[in-house]
């Protein structure tokens, strides 16, 4: 009876637990969405535009040889980018790159 108790009390803590976990990163998630929203319209107001990451020369290369996953992989290398967010620039620049062509 009480080994039972003990993992019931033991599951709804690791419950509480992780809810409180999840709430918290998902606020600290909003408030850096808000921070990065804030800083693009600074960087705006200013007329300051982000500078190129240094290697991409290679995820060019890589996407003039038709190597669009290879140019995401080199793209999150070099920037340190999640995956999402690097399958769009690494698409930016393709349409970019193939407007440039045109």
């Amino acid at each position: 009876m009480n080994t039972v108790f003990l993992l019931v009390a033991l599951v709804a803590t690791a419950g509480w637990i992780t809810s409180t976990v999840t709430l918290r990163v998902q606020s600290l998630q909003r408030q850096a969405d808000r921070a990065e929203r804030r800083l693009a319209l600074v960087l705006d107001h200013f007329g300051i535009e982000e500078p190129e990451p240094a290697g991409m020369d290679e995820v060019r290369a890589l996407l003039g040889a038709d190597r669009q996953i290879a140019a995401i992989k080199e793209y999150r290398r070099i920037t340190g980018a999640g995956l999402v967010e690097a399958k769009q620039a690494v698409e930016a620049v393709a349409v970019t790159e193939r407007s440039d062509k045109s």
